[in-house]
Order: C-alpha cells, then structure tokens, then sequence
C-alpha cells in the first residue's frame, strides 16, 4: 500500500482545528460521577490456565451504569507492589484466554487487560463481557451505537469502563497506585488517550497506532472500515450530520490529547488505511505533556511497529517508572 495521507514533514507540523464542544468537561466529570457511585466491589479469582510461573486472575468490577466488566489480570510472583500497566483492546476483540498475553507481567509488571463491552467475536479468542445497552437506528459494528447523542453513545460507556479500570487497578494491593500507565493498539490506543485525559492519576500514556481521533476527517478521508460505518450511517441519515459530529466531539481523541500532561509514548504508520497517520498526528500535537514522543512505522500499515512497538515502550516506560 502506498502512503495513504500526508508526508512526514507535514504531519509533524499538522495541528488542526477540532471543535469541542463548551459541556465537554462537564458532560465527562457528570458520567464518571454517576459510574463511581453505581460501583459494587471488584473480585478477583484465580484463572484457570497452564500457566505456572505468572499468577493470572479473573477480575470483575463496575464500569459504566454499575455494568460489570471483566478484565484479566497477570503478575509476577512477586510480594512487593508493582508498576501497572491497564490495557485496553482493538475494534472487535476481546480480552480472549487466560495467559494470552503475557509479556508486560513478564516484564515485572502487573498486567489488566480490559475486556471490551458487547465485542470480542470479530478476532483473537473472544470476550466476556455483554453491553446491556440498547440503541436507536445503528450501522453494522459499533461506530454508531447510540450516536444521535453522547448520552447515548456506545462510547460514552466504553470510555467510562476504562476509567473505572483505572480506579480498580489502584485499589488492588499488589499495584503501585502511582505508577499505573494505560495503553493499547487502535482502538485499543483511542481508549487509552481517553483514559489517560479523565484519570488524573494515571501516570503514562502509550497509545499505539491510536483509533477514535479527528473524526471529521477520519470519516471523511479513511478508505477502510470501521470509519465507513459512519459514512454508511449519514448515507441514509443525511440529515444528521451535524447532529453526529456533534456527538462525536465529545470522543475525539484531539481533545482529550489537550487534557494530557502525563508522559506518552505515541505511534503511527504512515501507510495505514484503517487510521490515517494524520488523525494520530492531530492527537498527537495537541498533548499538553512535555515528555511527549511519537514513533513513525514509514512502511507498516495498521500493524505498526508490534513487537518492536512494544520493546520501544518497555524501555520507554522503564526509564520513568
């Protein structure tokens, strides 16, 4: 695939306009409000798995509305408290086996990989967690679940659960409560920019190859799904378009990225068809961290950097925690 947007020298520099809307603050503060107060205590149990020298864990807790969200949980065998890492998961997976991902505990720290509300049947092995959650008229896929409104929104809830895993990950007594990071590819990565702007506590920010940014011209311009659900969506309601970018302002990972002083270790790949470089980019150069870095995969599509994404933000990460 050739390159599918700007040049290098031009997103470096790319630092659009992206509208916010004036209740974006208040909108959030009210919905993790109401989840804090929904919340019953999380359990932990132990996974069954062949997996000997890492304890896996079951966890449930509360995310949005009270919904019960389950996330596995991988650490060291280890009696002192540890750094964590809370990961969130790309467009359509789940949060599949026990001990299926294993290298962040195997790097010395605790591993909570979220499960993902109502997916998890579109790769990998699948997920646990249902969306009790309705929605008006819809597209295939989630994009546009509940879209006539952020109150509504598919991703109000999602979101909220990453928040809230946050919140959990903090109370566990085998985590260093102030030094849990988030992260995650794609969609995965949209979370955790998300996560990272409503948790004041949390203490870096990874998002790889991230999902969920400048919506506007994603929609507009990115040639493979899941952006086309959108697309699809206002070809039949042709008029709501204002009314879905609207509700779509208050997900835009462009104004969460201006609510981010924490450290963060961002990528893209400039010939990526499912998240243009330059809605990474926008993201990206609307941080407010001073210890910001991105890493640019020039031949990779959607797959980024993988495994080398992954050592670059273990040694990253390692040199702050």
């Amino acid at each position: 695939m050739p390159l599918t947007d700007l040049t290098l020298d031009e997103l470096e520099t790319y630092c659009p306009v992206v509208a916010e809307p004036d209740g974006f603050d208040a909108f959030w503060e009210r919905t993790l409000a109401e989840a804090r107060i929904a919340a019953t205590p999380p359990t932990l149990t132990p996974a069954e798995t062949p997996v000997t020298q890492l304890i896996v864990e079951d966890l449930t807790f509360s995310g949005f509305g009270g919904d019960q969200i389950r996330a596995w949980v991988t650490r060291p065998r280890s009696e002192e408290a540890l750094p964590t890492i809370v990961e969130y998961i790309g467009y359509g997976g789940g949060r599949g086996i026990p001990g299926e991902r294993l290298q962040w505990a195997s790097a010395g720290y605790v591993h909570v990989l979220m499960d993902t509300r109502g997916q998890g049947a579109n790769w990998g092995s699948g997920g646990d967690t249902p969306d009790p959650h309705g929605s008006g008229s819809a597209a295939t896929g989630f994009m546009t679940r509940g879209i006539e409104a952020p109150e509504t929104y598919y991703y109000r809830r999602l979101f909220t659960d990453a928040v809230r895993a946050v919140d959990t990950a903090r109370e566990l007594p085998f985590v260093r409560a102030d030094r849990v990071s988030v992260t995650g590819g794609s969609q995965g990565g949209g979370i955790s920019i998300a996560a990272a702007a409503l948790h004041p506590d949390v203490f870096a920010v990874m998002p790889d190859v991230p999902f969920l940014c400048h919506f506007r011209r994603s929609v507009e311009r990115t040639p493979d799904h899941p952006y086309a659900e959108i697309e699809r969506y206002l070809a039949v309601h042709r008029d709501r378009v204002d009314q879905v970018f609207e509700t779509l302002s208050y997900f835009d990972g462009v104004n969460f990225a201006r609510r981010i002083h924490q450290p963060a270790l961002f990528s893209a790949a400039l010939m990526d068809g499912i998240v243009l470089p330059s809605s990474v980019y926008a993201a990206y150069n609307h941080l407010g961290s001073s210890d910001a870095e991105i890493e640019a995969y020039a031949f990779n599509g959607h797959e980024g950097g993988q495994i080398a994404q992954w050592v670059r933000q273990a040694r990253w990460l390692a040199e702050r925690v």
